[in-house]
């Protein structure tokens, strides 16, 4: 899809000054995180040693300030360094106990950090506190996303160390608030954040739900993209941790990676249906199917890798790929398509900030601003761009589907006209037609009425069992469902019985089969006797086995019915060539309410299991139970 410039002119002055509103949305954030209206929050003096300093050795303080320590800048930021960290600073005066004092640790994704506080009279420490990403969210004794200590209410001066333990990048930025001042900036940060954060998940489903209006892919690969964006932030701001809680080293930085991956893969897509590259710019669209099975390739190793090869890895992928990216919707805006000229700039801003974040996640540079704020201003903007751009585009095909609509009407015009001059000959023939319709639709529904009632009689025929005259297998399954069913909507009991002639074989052996096939007809004939309800049905499921529906019938109930029919066929023989033969049934009575689908069947095979229990109990009986297995 090309689009033109005129659509695009319409939407500049509108453009501008949502932009002006972000840098000045921007512009305030910075102005939080840099207020010096609070108490000085960095501290003057820090002091640094790596792991020549060992757990034990801080037992005393004394001990501890005989470490070469060296003295540092804060923010301190080393880059990526294995092994511990230790940090060594001062505080001058103890900690007001009406409005205590905070220490804060502002990088949420340290792996770990325990901070030992002593005081000038008292060597060995008189707090420990741990905190960081792998460890129990609720067990932090202040929960925040950003790691935060309190110092001790003590008169005197106070030492604080601190260890370090991280499989990402060594940056500690240390800041001393007052509680007070604190709890007043977080709440302004956090205020402002969420609105960053609200305004990405608008942009996320607002496009979403063009896409379920519009069933355009373009719309869903782009909000696909704001969400993988999104959550990729909230986990650099600590977030995640905070709310999902997966103490597992490494974690977020694996949780970056994935996710920063998928942002790609999905803006890539985004880009391939936006600029129509498929059909337009075929080498192009094939440089971009590339990148993508990158971030896809990307994205699994980066579940696996350890962090010190994943962020190496992870970075130089994601990095090709996306000036890959930038490279090909470069080229198209040299071309002279417009659009790509928003597409370039929408992407600048997230790609300076996301290259000083890379600067500074190595230690190349140390900034005061958090990355994650940089990378969210960034990122807001080229999501503002990017909007800006669907937008235009869906201006595009709105315009698009009305010059399509009036070509159609105009075409639908000129059918019309050649519909009106077909019409005075239709007319001459209609009548004759209508006749011969009529005839002919008197002699369908004639053949119809006949066939139907054929079918009626072939149905009862089918269901007929032919030797007993009472329903079959076939009718009896029809009928097992649709009882199920009434059971479900109705809410009602539904019973089923099984019933089975004893020593049927017996029989056959000693009278024969005729005497057989009597029996069993003799049988079906007194259990029909007992029946006295038009809705129960009794069927010769096969051999010398039956079943009886007994709808809307509870267990006990069912147990009377059936206990009657074995009564009445134990106290009444058959007579067949003059000689009485006696017979006895054994039965399986289940009942329940049913209440999803196929439990019909269910209830089937349990009433043919409490036949069999019946049958190895002696014969002659009859088992009722409720099926208990059934979910109500």
């Amino acid at each position: 899809m090309i689009l033109n410039a005129d659509i695009v002119r319409r939407f500049d002055k509108w453009l501008v000054v949502i932009c002006l509103l972000m840098l000045v949305f921007f512009a305030y954030v910075m102005h939080i995180n840099m207020a010096t209206g609070h108490s000085q929050p960095y501290l003057s003096e820090v002091k640094y040693a790596n792991s020549q300093l060992e757990s034990f050795s801080i037992s005393r303080l004394d001990d501890s300030l005989d470490v070469p320590w060296i003295t540092v800048a804060n923010p301190i930021n080393l880059g990526i360094q294995q092994g511990q960290h230790w940090i060594y600073f001062h505080l001058p005066e103890g900690s007001d106990t009406d409005d205590p004092s905070l220490l804060e640790v502002a990088y949420p994704l340290l792996d770990q950090v325990t901070a030992y506080f002593f005081t000038d009279h008292q060597a060995l420490p008189i707090h420990i506190a741990v905190s960081g990403d792998s460890t129990v969210f609720h067990n932090r004794e202040i929960q925040l996303p950003s790691i935060v200590f309190p110092i001790p209410s003590v008169q005197s001066d106070i030492y604080v160390i601190l260890k370090v333990v991280t499989s990402g990048p060594v940056k500690i930025p240390l800041k001393v608030w007052k509680t007070s001042e604190f709890v007043a900036y977080s709440a302004e940060l956090n205020l402002t954040i969420g609105c960053f954060y609200g305004f990405l998940l608008a942009i996320c489903l607002s496009t979403f739900f063009l896409f379920l209006t519009t069933r355009r892919s373009v719309f869903v690969f782009y909000s696909a993209y704001v969400f993988c964006l999104l959550v990729t932030l909230v986990t650099l701001a600590g977030l995640l941790h905070a709310y999902i809680g997966i103490e597992k080293l490494g974690f977020e930085q694996h949780v970056i990676a994935v996710w920063a991956n998928a942002a790609v893969f999905f803006v890539i897509l985004f880009t391939r249906l936006l600029f129509n590259l498929k059909h337009e710019y075929k080498k192009l669209d094939g440089y971009l199917k590339a990148a993508a099975l990158v971030c896809i390739g990307s994205m699994i190793i980066s579940m696996f890798l350890p962090h010190h090869i994943l962020m190496g890895a992870f970075l130089f992928l994601l990095s090709s790929v996306v000036l890959t990216t930038f490279t090909v919707i470069c080229w198209l805006a040299l071309k002279g398509i417009t659009i790509a000229r928003y597409y370039c700039l929408a992407w600048s801003f997230l790609l300076v900030s996301a290259i000083i974040a890379i600067l500074d996640y190595f230690g190349v540079i140390t900034t005061s601003i958090p990355i994650h704020y940089l990378l969210m201003v960034g990122a807001t903007m080229e999501t503002l761009l990017l909007t800006y751009v669907v937008a235009i585009g869906y201006s595009q095909h709105r315009e698009q589907l009305y010059a399509s609509n009036q070509k159609a009407l105009v075409q639908e015009r000129a059918v019309l006209s050649a519909q009106e001059d077909l019409m005075t000959m239709q007319q001459q023939y209609q009548d004759e037609l209508e006749y011969k319709v009529q005839e002919r639709t008197l002699e369908l529904e004639i053949a119809l009425r006949e066939l139907s009632e054929a079918n009626q009689e072939l149905e009862r025929l089918n269901s007929i069992d032919s030797l007993t005259g009472i329903r079959n297998r076939r009718y009896f399954d029809k009928r097992l469902l649709a009882e199920g069913r009434r059971s479900r909507r109705e809410k009602s009991a539904l019973s089923l019985a099984m019933l089975d002639i004893d020593h049927f074989k017996q029989i056959n052996d000693r009278y024969g089969h005729s005497a057989g096939d009597a029996c069993i007809c003799h049988v079906a004939t007194l259990l029909q006797q007992v029946l006295k309800r038009s809705c129960d049905d009794v069927c010769r499921y096969g051999g010398e086995e039956f079943g009886v529906i007994l709808p809307n019938t509870d267990l006990e109930g069912a147990r009377t019915v059936i206990e009657t029919m074995r009564q009445k066929v134990e106290n009444t023989p058959v007579i067949v060539d003059g000689e009485g033969i006696q017979m006895t049934l054994s039965a399986g009575v289940s009942s329940v309410v049913v209440t999803a689908q196929d439990q019909e069947t269910i209830l089937f095979k349990h009433a043919d299991s409490l036949l069999y229990r019946a049958k190895q109990s002696g014969r002659n009986k009859v088992v009722a139970e409720h099926y208990t297995g059934i979910a109500s």
